[in-house]
């Protein structure tokens, strides 16, 4: 690993983050193909929590947050700070004192795989953090790591400059050439589901809806009364 800090990442334009963002977690990554998503272990430390926001990526050693504080200063308005370890960790290297800090700068969140703390304090300053974990373990500031790299969690690829989404379902990164792919995807995605809402409320079947019906057959599944099925006792 290569212990730098990369200071002139691109970025994308915060209104077409915040259209991307607009349709969810869920829907993005049903309309990216089922790509993106950096699994369920990463959950927000506060329910309700939503945004949008262009990366900025930080590789640590587990239980040292110094990285962080270095990347604090990268931070522009918009961004996420994207936080990994080199081996698995669940300490609380992220607080209320770095939420103060980043928030002053504009940054919208943070997404750490590792653990956080002050939970109460990020609520009440309505700052969303997503987490691996919640731990009142504390860090020490002293191995160097590096900061806007690519990195991985949960198996996907973080680039400084991808968008990334996050809402109470998880969280989601698109690259950043695939924004406005996303944005259509998503809006097709999006008018699809309306559709097929407002086909439930009128008492359609999703049998039906997506030929599922004509399919169960073929699965081998058949239909039998109760008393069929009890051998016509």
């Amino acid at each position: 690993m290569r212990n730098v800090i990369v200071t002139d990442i691109e970025r994308a334009d915060l209104d077409r983050i915040d259209a991307l963002a607009g349709y969810g977690v869920a829907t993005v990554h049903e309309a990216l193909g089922r790509t993106g998503y950096l699994g369920p272990g990463l959950r927000p430390a506060w329910p309700g929590a939503r945004t949008g926001g262009n990366a900025v990526t930080v590789l640590s050693w587990p239980g040292d947050n110094l990285m962080i504080h270095v990347a604090v200063e990268q931070c522009r308005e918009g961004d996420i700070l994207v936080v990994t370890t080199t081996s698995p960790s669940t300490d609380g290297m992220f607080g209320e004192l770095f939420a103060t800090a980043l928030r002053h700068r504009g940054v919208r969140g943070v997404v750490i795989n590792a653990g956080v703390r002050d939970v109460a304090e990020l609520r009440a300053m309505g700052f969303p953090a997503w987490s691996a974990a919640v731990s009142a373990q504390g860090t020490v500031k002293a191995t160097p790591g590096a900061v806007n790299v690519p990195i991985t969690i949960g198996g996907q690829l973080v680039r400084p400059g991808d968008t990334i989404v996050a809402d109470d379902d998880g969280v989601l990164v698109c690259p950043r050439q695939d924004l406005e792919r996303g944005i259509e995807a998503s809006a097709a995605r999006a008018a699809k589901e309306a559709a097929t809402r407002e086909a439930f409320e009128k008492g359609e079947l999703g049998l039906d809806r997506y030929g599922l019906r004509e399919r169960l057959p073929e699965l081998g599944l058949t239909y039998v009364t109760a008393r069929e099925y009890d051998g016509g006792r």
